[in-house]
């Protein structure tokens, strides 16, 4: 497969959130990922679940010859390695978290899953965060 531009999001809000977000940049990496460009980290409180930790996040753009499906189960790899033991999707809301990855899009792919919805709506739309690590994504040189 060719290589595939993708833009992922990820957030830490638990022990050390910018350590988590430089360590999951780096396991990426050991994937034979390779990231392009990488936005400024954002401070931001919790979005749909409520919490007394702060989250920082940081969006990147990637390029990959996996497939959707085995990216997201490369991040998903990641994600568990890291520590984190619930999958909103699986627990059925949003709670702390260790580390997120989500891809929001790949190339100008639509595809919808049981697991993966690309583009990523709530982020691209609905959630302030996402809009503001994007716009500063799409700015950087």
């Amino acid at each position: 497969m060719s290589q595939q531009k993708v833009v992922l999001l990820l957030g830490s809000n638990l022990g050390d959130p910018q350590k988590n977000l430089e360590v999951a940049m780096e396991k990426l990496e050991s994937g034979n990922i390779e990231i392009l460009k990488k936005s400024e980290i954002l401070i931001s409180l919790p979005v749909e679940f409520v919490s007394s930790n702060i989250f920082c996040n940081i969006a990147t753009i990637i390029l990959t010859d996996l497939s959707p499906i085995q990216l997201l189960n490369f991040i998903k790899g990641i994600e568990v390695e890291m520590g984190r033991i619930d999958d909103s999707r699986v627990s059925g809301g949003y709670t702390d978290r260790v580390i997120d990855i989500d891809i929001i899009t790949y190339n100008e792919l639509n595809f919808i899953s049981e697991r993966l919805e690309v583009p990523h709506k709530k982020h691209l739309f609905e959630r302030e965060f996402s809009k503001i690590l994007l716009k500063n994504l799409s700015r950087k040189t």
